[in-house]
């Protein structure tokens, strides 16, 4: 590797922790449970200027996200899961707006949904977040939300989360991300493009990246080209077949639809080979 290399793939690797500190006053790169979220890459260089509303960050102790304000929406959100996440708390149910957008935008509400034949499908699922009661509610919060075709979220996508877990109790620790792209889904009651009278997108695909690691520290130097990384888009219709595997693509073609840029702090040259491959490996 040359100077000039090495130097390139040291700035990718810093750039998302110090957007981060730009974002939320962070004096320190210290890993939190904040910026854990976000330890593998802040996707799109999402910011907390509400001048960019179609790219806003929202940083949480349970989830990272981008919001898009024009499509309410995210565009994706983040967050590491390990056996510490999973415990006894009881699913809260108390969809609710997220006051921490900023002041005069629309805030998107627990009834924005109804009546559409669209779920409000969550990106960090509350299954995930069980140690405690408020980290649960947590992921309750509408800018946690899409409007998910019912057999796709109940079923396909909620057979994925469960292995996920499977995977956390086998001793791993999970960076996941989740997004949508595209205009357009058939739910329950059929098609539609926007709900809540257009102020939310409805969108046409779903998409979701997993990185399997072995509990352990300094997660971004440990991927290598051998971590097991599981990537599945799939379309927002209610025909959706409800084996997740089929569904498997490559992070190469995610990127491609929606402009991203996933695992940005991984060294590059295992950026390369890992987001070229789709996954084989067993799905239960």
């Amino acid at each position: 590797m040359t100077m000039t290399t090495l130097l390139l793939a040291r700035l990718r690797s810093w750039l998302p922790l110090a957007l981060l500190v730009l974002a939320t006053g962070c004096q320190s790169d210290e890993v939190t449970p904040e910026n854990l979220h976000l330890v593998l890459g802040n996707p799109s260089g999402a910011t907390t200027d509400a001048g960019q509303p179609t790219n806003y960050l929202l940083v949480k102790p349970e989830y990272a996200l981008s919001y898009h304000r024009n499509r309410g929406i995210p565009n994706w959100v983040s967050w590491h899961l390990d056996a510490t996440d999973l415990g006894s708390a009881a699913r809260q149910d108390n969809f609710r707006a997220d006051t921490n957008l900023p002041a005069d935008w629309y805030r998107v509400t627990a009834s924005s949904y109804s009546g559409s034949g669209f779920d409000r499908g969550h990106h960090c699922p509350s299954a995930d977040r069980t140690a405690s009661t408020e980290s649960n509610s947590a992921t309750f919060l509408m800018t946690n939300m899409l409007p998910q075709a019912p057999n796709l979220n109940q079923r396909t996508w909620s057979d994925l989360e469960a292995y996920c877990r499977t995977l956390v109790r086998a001793n791993n620790e999970l960076y996941v991300l989740m997004g949508s792209y595209g205009t357009g889904g058939t739910g329950s009651q059929g098609s539609a493009s926007t709900l809540d009278q257009g102020r939310v997108t409805v969108p046409a695909r779903v998409w979701k990246v997993v990185v399997v690691l072995p509990v352990g520290e300094r997660d971004a130097s440990r991927v290598s080209a051998s971590t097991r990384v599981i990537a599945v888009d799939v379309p927002n219709q209610n025909s959706v077949a409800t084996a997740w595997g089929g569904y498997r693509t490559s992070i190469d073609a995610i990127e491609a639809a929606t402009g991203l840029d996933l695992l940005s702090a991984v060294a590059p040259a295992v950026q390369a080979t890992l987001e070229a491959q789709t996954d084989t490996g067993p799905t239960q």
